[in-house]
């Protein structure tokens, strides 16, 4: 049991509540969920979540992916039946980065948000739910925008009610989701329902440095991108010499390389100090210190990233 709680909290910033999860573990297939709104393309931010529930299988847990086409419709991100192309999409790429199809569920949210008894529970999540409150809990999710649309605070209120209809024992996401996690914890129980444990990602910082890679702003490195396409997008990342925090080539070094590799060669000319072999201690050591220059680190990311993400592009191309 220890050695599951420490796979499952490994790289993660918070559980809660950890003597929760321990009781979810006594269960004989419990259920962890998350969801995505089906816009663009799947990227590195998404992966660090798909990661984390492919450790949740092997602990025994059914995944339940909620391909949440009107939440994105609510979010502007185009129209009904694009977004439902984007979802089919998004399938596709969470089972060619590992997810096992026997034990993965994917779920249209349209296929049950229109039933009455769906929508009379987003009613009473409305009247015990204060309008700051449900626009607070979307600061990080929605779009940026002057004047706010009433489909923002429909939607933390949908998401909630989700938790209870996919019949969730763990909702898994990043930070950006927090505040509408905590939404569920603090209301669900009113409405005569048990809280589920949350589990939060880091979020992974733009290929510009932004706070949060994303399609829509164009920052970032998709999954099922071509070898030129992620040589060019590293060698294009932000990455300033000798800086850990914020720097998106560190974070895909961190929660991507070395929890498949253990350790990271890093080719160098002889007259610039000759090649590096690193777990990820030295290697953070070695770059803030200055030791190590961010194009050689660059170069190193490239190679590993796409030998990493070759799977993703063979199953996509026979699908």
């Amino acid at each position: 049991m220890d050695d599951t709680l420490n796979t499952i909290t490994r790289d993660v910033l918070e559980v809660i509540t950890p003597d929760e999860l321990l009781e979810v573990l006594k269960k004989d297939e419990p259920v962890v969920y998350t969801g995505y709104e089906p816009s663009g393309k799947v990227h590195l931010g998404h992966a660090i979540t798909i990661r984390k529930l492919r450790e949740l299988q092997d602990a025994g847990f059914r995944v339940k992916i909620l391909l949440a086409d009107y939440h994105a419709y609510l979010n502007g991100k185009g129209s009904m039946e694009r977004i439902r192309e984007m979802a089919d999409y998004n399938r596709k790429c969470f089972l060619a980065l590992g997810l096992s199809p026997d034990r993965t569920e994917f779920i249209l949210g349209s296929s049950f948000q229109t039933q009455p008894e769906y929508t009379d529970l987003v009613y009473r999540m409305a009247l015990i739910t204060t309008l700051l409150r449900a626009r607070r809990s979307m600061a990080q999710i929605t779009r940026e925008a002057e004047d706010h649309k009433v489909a923002e605070v429909i939607y933390p209120l949908m998401q909630v009610i989700d938790m209870v209809y996919l019949d969730v024992d763990v909702a898994l996401g990043g930070m950006e989701q927090r505040k509408i996690h905590m939404l569920a914890r603090e209301n669900l129980p009113r409405l005569g329902f048990d809280a589920p444990v949350c589990i939060h990602t880091p979020l992974l910082h733009g290929t510009d440095g932004s706070e949060k890679m994303s399609s829509s702003k164009g920052n970032f490195i998709a999954v099922d991108d071509s070898p030129d396409e992620i040589m060019e997008k590293v060698k294009g990342s932000y990455c300033p010499m000798g800086e850990l925090e914020g720097n998106p080539i560190i974070e895909i070094v961190k929660y991507f390389i070395m929890p498949e590799y253990g350790r990271m060669t890093i080719r160098r000319p002889e007259k610039f100090g000759g090649d590096l072999d690193l777990n990820l201690d030295e290697l953070l050591d070695t770059y803030s210190s200055g030791n190590l220059h961010p194009l050689d680190l660059k170069n190193a990311v490239s190679d590993y990233l796409i030998e990493m993400l070759r799977p993703v592009r063979e199953y996509m191309k026979g699908v």
